[in-house]
């Protein structure tokens, strides 16, 4: 059974790309130092946490391409357990965020997290200085506040006049609502919003680019008026990017996947999100869902007039997403993720 688990947190030590890009690790996260790009001298932070949809694996990739093929310092953080491994079923920790200080952009992907309050302060205070934040599926239901009350208002059913839906509502544009997929045997296919083809954002991606295993989750139409769709989610009668389109009302109308905002709390600075309710480790095997996310980062600090005609989103390193309907690997420190 050692060796078993010793062989699996290697595996994942060569998913994290062991060889491709500068970095070191963090006393709580991992560092991928930028080469040379457009994102060079910008700090990227990457905020996993997520009992299902393996953010753990999917955001240090995305992190190690946005350093090795733009520039970008990325700081990827992780639920932390008490033995120091990365444990995402752990909701109330995830240390290391103080490196927010210094980001120019957040990418989160949370799910129901019941952080004490230092920690989620830290998060508020980024967006209230009205900094770029990109949110990847379940950062819709972020937070689900439990044991603190000091930020109850952020939670994803918050019934606050004025903060319904909590932090996703308000800064993303949407909390959780349901699936509108069916879970777990319909997936996702990306079409480009009609007359959002020039759209920076979009540069390089086509419809069908974008296809991922996880459905389409629902959203309540149409998003508010401060949102802007991109890309309309085709439901597909199957989990391969050949399948064919579901027939009838999953379809019609067609759920947003993702879509930019304004946002600003109150007392707070303006400030601007890209969402995608894909972001599955599984759909960051597509192509054009990794173009998507590297031009969204782009834009969220100001370089969309450097957005590549096709940005290169090569994967880095070897790379076998986990199964969302399975578990997280079990054992992996941080440390782990760092390239030797």
């Amino acid at each position: 059974m050692r060796l078993a688990r010793s062989v699996r947190v290697l595996v994942l030590a060569a998913v994290a790309g062991a060889f491709a890009v500068p970095a070191r690790a963090a006393a709580q996260g991992v560092v991928y130092q930028g080469t040379d790009g457009p994102g060079r001298g910008r700090h990227i932070v990457l905020v996993s946490g997520d009992e299902e949809y393996r953010s753990e694996e999917a955001l240090p990739q995305l992190g190690k391409i946005l350093a090795k093929h733009h520039g970008f310092k990325c700081t990827v953080l992780f639920a932390i357990d008490k033995d120091g491994t990365i444990n995402p079923n752990v909701n109330n920790n995830i240390p290391g965020l103080e490196a927010l200080k210094s980001a120019d952009a957040m990418i989160l992907f949370t799910r129901w997290r019941d952080l004490p309050d230092e920690q989620t302060k830290a998060i508020l205070d980024f967006v209230a200085a009205g900094k770029p934040v990109i949110g990847l599926r379940t950062a819709t239901h972020a937070f689900k506040f439990q044991t603190s009350k000091t930020y109850l208002k952020y939670t994803y059913n918050s019934k606050e006049k004025g903060f319904e839906g909590g932090f996703g509502k308000q800064i993303l544009g949407e909390t959780w609502v349901d699936h509108h997929g069916k879970h777990g045997s319909e997936g996702t296919r990306g079409l480009i919003v009609k007359g959002q083809e020039k759209n920076p954002i979009l540069r390089g991606i086509h419809d069908g680019d974008i296809f991922g295993p996880t459905d389409v989750y629902k959203v309540r139409l149409p998003l508010p008026d401060t949102c802007r769709p991109l890309v309309l989610g085709e439901v597909v009668a199957g989990l391969k990017p050949t399948d064919k389109a579901v027939e009838g009302p999953k379809n019609d109308p067609m759920m947003p996947i993702a879509w930019t905002k304004t946002y600003q709390l109150e007392g707070g600075k303006k400030g601007k999100a890209f969402t995608s309710t894909m972001g599955s480790s599984q759909d960051l095997e597509s192509e054009g869902f990794r173009r998507l996310l590297v031009n969204a980062t782009y834009w969220a600090v100001g370089l969309e007039d450097k957005i590549p005609e096709k940005a290169k989103v090569d994967l880095v390193g070897e790379y076998k997403a986990s199964s969302f309907k399975g578990s997280f690997v079990k054992g992996v420190k941080p440390a782990d993720l760092a390239i030797k």
